[in-house]
């Protein structure tokens, strides 16, 4: 269990780092496309310390709608799953030119990005207070 442990407070520094790279953009209008997919990774990345902390099999997605399926019933926290959807349909699109998958209104607003950073932040401190 210590070396899942190890493993999974890497998996968590590493959100850390992309929740730290948002507060330096987050009011930065042209860039919360990427604010958006930073909130991805942070997300996908904190879900996968929860599954290493528990010793699930590994699952090689960025989707992190099937990554949750996939550990809600071995975790004690619950994700608002209209953010958690909205995040990972925003994901591969936030990072290409054009407005294929970004909100109807095209990029993400900085009140849209503000509530992702939100959403993101509350899922790594979750993932925080089960693996500590």
């Amino acid at each position: 269990m210590e070396k899942n442990k190890t493993i999974a407070i890497e998996w968590l520094q590493s959100a850390q780092d992309d929740l730290d790279s948002i507060r330096y953009l987050l009011h930065v209008e042209h860039l919360t496309n990427i604010v958006a997919f930073h909130s991805q990774q942070a997300v996908e990345k904190s879900l996968k310390a929860l599954m290493e902390y528990h010793q699930l099999p590994f699952i090689k997605t960025h989707n992190i709608e099937k990554l949750y399926r996939h550990l809600k019933q071995y975790v004690s926290i619950e994700i608002d799953y209209d953010y958690l959807e909205l995040i990972n349909e925003l994901y591969i699109e936030s990072r290409y030119p054009g407005d294929m998958g970004l909100l109807p209104e095209g990029k993400p607003s900085i009140d849209d990005a503000k509530g992702f950073y939100e959403f993101a932040s509350n899922v790594f401190k979750m993932a925080m207070k089960e693996i500590h």
